[in-house]
């Protein structure tokens, strides 16, 4: 098969050994699979795979079940899936736990599905699992113009709670708020803390920042809050002010998805299936795309990734 490889520092489109499904394992034939913030890091050697990982890049994916594994019934050969990756989406093939794909949602396409699992996945885990929202509570969502971001904003909308969003421009602001959020603040026209504040502070936050936001997001939270730090972008040693801690019953937890157990991944696919399956099929929900490559063009989705530009998801189709 073929495969996207780092060849001198850039994404190659090369050949690459075709994996072999193992016990409760599918080999998906890829169709889509998107850019996640991971795989810039992973590029960069900020974040290795976990042991047993494919060291290709590549999180989620959409694709057809082209064999099975030992003892797999389902999904039978031949049924359109998308499914949540360790690593082994930029390929032409990719071998799964057979519990780690759903079926393609109603209403959206197989390119589409390769974009919906890791970020779904990120929001749902987050903020039910981790966070413990609960009805009426406020959110505040760092980086809410990205994949995760655009996927908070509508399943709090969904829900029933009200969301606050962090972003990098006016356009953007105004995207979250057409989207669903009820506030949003631009963090290079002036400290965003104080537009939380002036929201009225926020019960459960999500952040892929890190430590440059710790002292801020802990002063934003209402008492018994919860912050769920899910990256690193903005470094990773802070300072973290025990007062307010203590005196508000703080909560403070880190959530990584992709180290998981296949058990603890089934939990979070149930999950998707059972509780955003049903709006993004309905249309409460839907996927935000940025834009459509060929997986051959990975080099420039990487740079527009990183060039911190995109609104939602940056989609590359597999030949």
């Amino acid at each position: 098969m073929k495969a996207i490889q780092i060849i001198d520092g850039r994404l190659r489109w090369s050949e690459f050994p075709t994996p072999k499904p193992g016990p409760g394992q599918v080999l998906l034939k890829v169709a889509a699979t998107a850019v996640n913030r991971a795989d810039l890091s992973q590029r960069s050697g900020r974040y290795p795979p976990p042991p047993g990982a494919s060291e290709i890049l590549g999180l989620e994916c959409s694709g057809t079940v082209a064999q099975l594994g030992p003892g797999v019934v389902a999904p039978a050969l031949g049924t359109e899936v998308c499914a949540l990756l360790s690593g082994g989406g930029y390929a032409e093939y990719v071998c799964v736990p057979a519990s780690h794909t759903l079926p393609i949602p109603t209403g959206l396409t197989l390119e589409e599905a390769g974009a919906v699992p890791e970020v779904f996945a990120t929001a749902w885990l987050n903020l039910k699992l981790e966070g413990q929202l609960q009805p009426d509570e406020h959110v505040l969502v760092h980086a809410g113009a990205s994949g995760v971001g655009t996927a908070c904003i509508q399943l709090c909308k969904a829900w029933g709670n009200p969301v606050f969003v962090t972003v990098g421009s006016e356009e953007k602001a105004r995207f979250c708020l057409d989207l669903g959020a009820s506030g949003a603040a631009n963090r290079r026209a002036g400290p965003w803390s104080v537009a939380v504040k002036e929201w009225g502070g926020a019960d459960v936050i999500l952040d892929p920042v890190g430590a440059h936001y710790l002292q801020d997001n802990i002063l934003s939270l209402r008492p018994r809050g919860r912050l769920i730090n899910i990256g690193l972008m903005g470094g990773s040693e802070g300072t973290l002010p025990l007062g307010p801690v203590l005196v508000k019953r703080l909560t403070v937890k880190g959530s990584v998805l992709r180290s998981r157990s296949v058990q603890e991944k089934n939990v979070v696919m149930q999950g998707l299936h059972h509780e955003v399956w049903p709006l993004l099929e309905e249309g409460a929900v839907r996927l935000i795309v940025d834009r459509v490559l060929s997986i051959e063009e990975a080099e420039t989705a990487h740079a527009v990734v990183q060039s911190d530009a995109t609104v939602g998801k940056v989609i590359m189709t597999v030949p």
